[in-house]
């Protein structure tokens, strides 16, 4: 049996109403459901901003207290490092009281050691410090973008 033109048209209309109240109610559930995941951001919206000024301060707080611990602890490794590179020096100059080959080559290393550990301290350090401008800058930008 043959549908009509009739039949067919209702057939049409009948498959496109229920496409599109599948497809708009699927669209009203994302919807609602990502509107409504944080209700204290809605109920209470200046408080919840992720960069907001208070927010932003403190960021930039935790930066410069982190910088200065790890600025703290790399000068008390390159401490440790010529300490033991000086304590080693010394003992080999106490095995050896002749001033031998071995003992001016444990001196020079010591000084090498040292040398090279506070070179190395001083580049750390200067990254550290590059780090903590670069996040500063980057919250004080996004403070400004916000405010405007």
């Amino acid at each position: 049996m043959k549908l009509n033109f009739f039949e067919k048209w209702l057939s049409n209309a009948k498959r496109s109403i229920v496409t599109t109240l599948l497809c708009v109610s699927a669209v009203v559930f994302f919807w609602q459901s990502t509107s409504f995941s944080n209700v204290a951001a809605i109920a209470n919206p200046i408080n919840n901003l992720i960069a907001s000024k208070d927010a932003g301060d403190m960021v930039q707080e935790k930066v410069s207290k982190d910088a200065g611990r790890a600025k703290g602890f790399i000068r008390d490794t390159a401490d440790r490092v010529e300490e033991t590179a000086k304590k080693n020096a010394a003992k080999v100059d106490q095995a050896d009281d002749k001033g031998s080959f071995v003992e001016r080559k444990a001196k020079k290393d010591a000084g090498r050691i040292e040398k090279r550990a506070e070179e190395d301290a001083a580049r750390t350090q200067k990254a550290v410090d590059n780090t903590k401008n670069a996040v500063e800058k980057t919250v004080d930008s996004i403070k400004d973008a916000l405010s405007k």
